[in-house]
């Protein structure tokens, strides 16, 4: 008799800790599932393995990894970092050295996103340009400009049909992915502040998820920044319509919660998972995508800086600034 599961977005609880020295700025699940990896501020990428929580580290950065992606097979992951570079690892070997290293932006890369049919890597950095590569041999395909802030997150569509990019003043371009010529923007402007007491422009969008048929672009960060260097501000994030580019729903916390949402996922279940840090700690947070206010607020030990889902749908990683690769885990439900 065949049982089918989905899990319960009302629960979530914590599984396990990998430690380590130095604060962890992002995570990723490998495609298999069997590892995760942690990008650190001490310059390194780090894997763990999931069940032996054996740790490796890969070391060719200099300066904080901020990125990571894979290849769909798992067998090739990409860091990028506060050093422009963007480097190919084998994500299996257990003395990883680099395959190829590329000075890909000036001066950080922000974000790597791999196309689904794992041919192209598009990368986006604070030089305000998008770039794309070829996996196999590095070279450039590519380079788009167009944003006037520093680009902070790049997604492909599910289908590899569009490219999207999103920056600091909240503008989420979308790119024709066998042109790359520019077809449509769509504004997340609610994210974005310039305070002119303090004379800096705050917020962006942080994130950016687009449901499996397309219908929806989740963008994260933060609203009501009325202190920005203080971290006064709070969690939100902005759905917008795939079709019409319109917004259709801004979300945010109940409480009164102080932070930036860092990460927006889409479950397969149909409901967003979230991740915000900042002065109220560090917390995971359910939405429903056509409701205000949060289903679940989880809250985890230390502020956290990233959230990825594993591919079975069910366990959670998030990235804390104590060094801690935390791993938490939804219930899971007969349907």
């Amino acid at each position: 008799m065949n049982t089918s599961f989905s899990v319960d977005p009302a629960k979530i609880a914590p599984v396990k800790e990998f430690a380590h020295s130095s604060p962890l700025t992002t995570c990723r699940f490998d495609p298999k599932g069997t590892y995760v990896f942690a990008g650190s501020q001490d310059r390194l990428l780090i894997r763990w393995n999931l069940e032996s929580a054996a740790k490796t580290t890969f070391e060719a950065h200099e300066s904080w990894v901020q990125a990571i992606a894979f290849a769909p097979d798992g067998r090739t992951v990409l860091s990028g970092g506060c050093d422009g570079k963007l480097i190919w690892w084998n994500a299996t070997d257990e003395k990883p050295r680099p395959i190829r290293t590329i000075a890909a932006h000036r001066p950080w890369v922000r974000s790597i996103a791999v196309s689904p049919d794992g041919k192209l890597a598009a990368t986006s950095g604070t030089d305000k340009l998008v770039k794309i590569w070829s996996i196999e041999d590095g070279k450039l395909v590519q380079e788009i400009s167009g944003h006037a802030k520093d680009v902070y997150r790049v997604v492909f569509d599910p289908k590899g049909a569009f490219l999207f990019s999103a920056d600091l003043k909240g503008l989420v371009k979308r790119w024709d992915a066998a042109t790359w010529k520019h077809v449509g923007d769509l504004d997340a402007a609610k994210l974005y502040h310039y305070d002119q007491g303090q004379g800096v422009d705050f917020g962006g969008v942080r994130d950016l998820a687009i449901s499996p048929d397309g219908a929806l672009i989740a963008c994260s960060g933060l609203i009501e920044a009325s202190n920005p260097l203080g971290a006064v501000h709070t969690p939100a994030i902005v759905v917008l319509d795939g079709k019409t580019n319109k917004e259709k729903l801004l979300e945010r916390p109940k409480e009164d919660i102080k932070g930036s949402m860092w990460s927006v996922r889409f479950h397969p279940d149909g409901f967003l998972l979230a991740g915000s840090g900042g002065g109220s700690g560090g917390l995971l947070f359910t939405f429903k995508p056509d409701q205000v206010n949060e289903t679940y607020k989880f809250s985890l030990p230390n502020i956290l800086y990233d959230v990825d889902l594993h591919p079975d749908g069910k366990r959670i990683a998030s990235a804390h600034y104590d060094g801690k690769l935390r791993l938490s885990a939804f219930a899971r439900v007969k349907t």
